[in-house]
């Protein structure tokens, strides 16, 4: 529906809040206090305010310790879920001990620019380096603590996944311990940003280091297959497409293993809404077989009493996936309903922690909204909206079920909202290219309302240049392919000439010979043909 990754990518556990002062003789790292905006018990780094990661990375090597550098946005729901399933947990607290901890928030001074060096853009994205600086793995935000925790406990007594991954395709090659390949398992491949390999060789190279490792590590391997099919099956430039019928036999021997299954639950649950439909023909005894028992696996892994909150709310959503694979528009049946009602309202009774609240509300608002309850999830994103300390996003949430439900007005309003209340440089940028995002499609004959929500966007923009780098860049070529492709017919000429105007003298503060200035000069440069 809305922001769906970052609705079923929370996970949180409880935290364990720890007083700064009772750590502040424990051997953590002497600095700054740790940031506002996240867990006590580690002193970050904290780019916001005023730390150098420059200096941070001097640091690392002459102390020889790893670096964990963590990229973030305060409004981000898998980012707080990251903050309670994982900084807030003592063993993370004591580990902080033996590496460099840098907090890049994605509204920090330099923060996009920093991004474009790092080579990443979704939020979050943590990653461990060596003291030398080289890159060893990007962590995978959405797994449990304490898979999380085993896979950075790896990473930093292992080797870089470059180095693993050149090992296991050489031929004749060494084999992988199966904590090698729990760590290529684990490594954040959807951030990976193309660091370690190319993109339109991802998935058929997963699937193959899935078949590769399936006798010494077979819960790595389920991972590694569905992480390829997933990808093969929703991303057009995942290169390649692997073998649909051997993919089948795969997934239906991951939904036969409990244990494996379990261990898998994320992948099952991001794969629920492309992947029956990859590799099943509609109509298919195939189809109908593989749908029961994908959704008998996740009724039995909700029901093991194991789960965390965010887990049942996750795994209730994918059952929604499932039976929309055929029937996207079709209700639910009312008894499916109302298990997803029970099991999301019990969720949000019980939880407690100000982080997982806010992972917890969007996941719930999304599993009530795509189960056709409205009202139920309104009155959800409502109430975290007037109790969160970035109730922008809120506004975002609702005015993404009002969308759905086909009250553009009420989409529209909730965005203008979403964006006056919106803080941070890049974080408004987001917003109010959201908002005009929302007019293009839903009110594009208000030109003078979108000329003057165009114009405050770029108006806010600050000359100069990391303002054009990492994520700010992609929101900005979006926002002025959607202007060009709104004035196709020419229509609104007058007015784009207007902007392009206005971002013309922004272009001209920056340096003569910086390229940002190229970059900032094309945004409203061409037109739709």
């Amino acid at each position: 529906m809305f922001d769906r990754l970052a609705a079923i990518f929370c996970r949180p556990t409880v935290r364990r809040v720890l007083a700064v002062a009772a750590l502040a003789g424990g051997g953590l790292l002497p600095g700054p206090a740790p940031a506002a905006d996240m867990p006590p018990g580690i002193a970050w780094v904290d780019v916001k305010a005023g730390g150098s990661v420059d200096a941070a990375f001097a640091r690392a090597r002459q102390e020889n310790r790893p670096l964990f550098l963590y990229w973030g946005a305060v409004w981000c729901p898998p980012c707080n879920q990251v903050k309670a399933t994982v900084f807030s947990r003592q063993d993370f607290i004591e580990r902080a001990r033996s590496f460099i901890p840098v907090y890049i928030d994605g509204d920090a001074p330099a923060a996009q620019q920093l991004g474009a060096r790092f080579k990443v853009s979704g939020y979050p994205t943590t990653i461990l380096f060596r003291p030398d600086g080289t890159e060893v793995m990007r962590l995978p935000a959405e797994v449990d603590g304490e898979r999380y925790m085993q896979a950075l406990a790896q990473g930093m007594s292992g080797r870089p996944v470059r180095a693993l991954l050149a090992q296991a395709r050489a031929p004749g090659g060494k084999p992988l311990t199966q904590d090698e390949w729990r760590q290529l398992a684990f490594h954040a491949w959807s951030v990976d940003e193309d660091t370690v390999l190319p993109r339109a060789e991802r998935a058929g190279t997963l699937w193959a280091l899935s078949q590769q490792s399936n006798a010494a590590a077979p819960e790595a391997s389920a991972r590694l297959a569905l992480q390829a099919i997933r990808m093969a099956g929703s991303d057009r430039n995942a290169g390649p497409t692997i073998d649909k019928a051997a993919a089948l036999q795969r997934v239906r021997a991951v939904l036969a293993s409990p244990p494996i299954a379990r261990a898998n639950l994320t992948e099952l649950a991001y794969g629920a809404q492309r992947v029956p439909g990859f590799i099943t023909e509609a109509g298919t005894p195939q189809r109908a077989q593989l749908l029961r028992e994908w959704d008998r696996a996740l009724v039995r892994t909700i029901g093991d009493g194991q789960l965390s909150r965010l887990d049942r709310v996750m795994a209730v959503n994918a059952r929604i996936d499932l039976a929309r694979v055929d029937a996207p528009k079709d209700p639910l049946p009312t008894a499916l309903q109302t298990e997803i009602r029970g099991t999301v309202l019990s969720a949000l009774r019980e939880v407690r922690d100000p982080f997982e609240r806010e992972a917890l509300s969007v996941a719930a608002a999304s599993a009530l909204g795509d189960a056709g309850l409205w009202s139920e999830a309104e009155n959800v994103a409502k109430t975290q909206m007037e109790r969160s300390s970035t109730p922008y996003y809120h506004m975002r949430v609702l005015a993404a079920l009002a969308r759905e439900r086909g009250d553009f007005a009420a989409a529209i309003g909730w965005s203008e909202k979403a964006y006056a209340s919106a803080k941070g440089p890049a974080t408004r940028l987001e917003w109010g290219a959201g908002y005009l995002r929302n007019l293009i499609n839903h009110a594009p004959a208000e030109a003078g309302r979108i000329e003057r929500t165009a114009a405050s966007v770029i108006g806010e923009l600050e000359p100069r240049p990391e303002t054009f780098h990492g994520r700010n860049r992609g929101i900005l070529e979006r926002m002025g392919r959607q202007l060009i492709e709104w004035n196709k017919d020419g229509r609104h000429d007058a007015l784009l000439a207007r902007l392009r105007a206005q971002l013309n003298g922004l272009c001209t503060q920056l340096p003569a010979q910086a390229p940002e200035r190229a970059t900032c000069g094309a945004l409203l440069a061409a037109r739709a043909a």
